[in-house]
């Protein structure tokens, strides 16, 4: 796509990829529609399009998040010793929360967590029935809580 002027009146143009693709989450960039405030007809041609920076975001309940991220980082922490590694040598696993918490009961919690840590050689049983503890009164963070 040739930058020959002007967007055309666009008045949203595509997230700019950030460099290490990390970050704290997506950004989006919004162009300045011709002739906004601070742009003349010769405008600022040689800069190319005057782009504001906004973030969009998501409402959680931050007491949750923080609950999920603590579960996270001792869910790992387990993982490394069980497995008997570092974090980056944990065999690929998904251990989804949402998923559990969706099940009906404990024992079917068991039974998926166990039927993912199969490969393990190491008991299981303290890790899961530890999961299970921790996991207890959690809500889903798949929708954001109303309030």
């Amino acid at each position: 796509m040739a930058d020959s002027g002007p967007a055309g009146g666009a008045a949203l143009a595509a997230p700019a990829p950030g460099p290490g693709g990390g970050g704290p989450g997506p950004r989006v960039y919004f162009q300045s529609p011709p002739g906004a405030a601070g742009e003349g007809p010769g405008g600022a041609d040689d800069e190319g399009p005057v782009r504001r920076q906004g973030k969009v975001t998501v409402k959680y309940d931050r007491k949750e998040l923080r609950k999920r991220l603590n579960l996270e980082e001792w869910i790992l922490e387990q993982l490394t010793r069980l497995y008997d590694c570092q974090e980056e040598e944990i065999p690929e696993l998904e251990i989804d929360v949402d998923e559990l918490l969706d099940m009906e009961t404990d024992d079917t919690r068991a039974a998926r967590v166990k039927e993912l840590l199969v490969d393990c050689y190491k008991p299981t049983e303290a890790f899961i029935s530890g999961l299970l503890d921790k996991i207890r009164g959690m809500q889903k963070l798949s929708t954001p809580q109303k309030k």
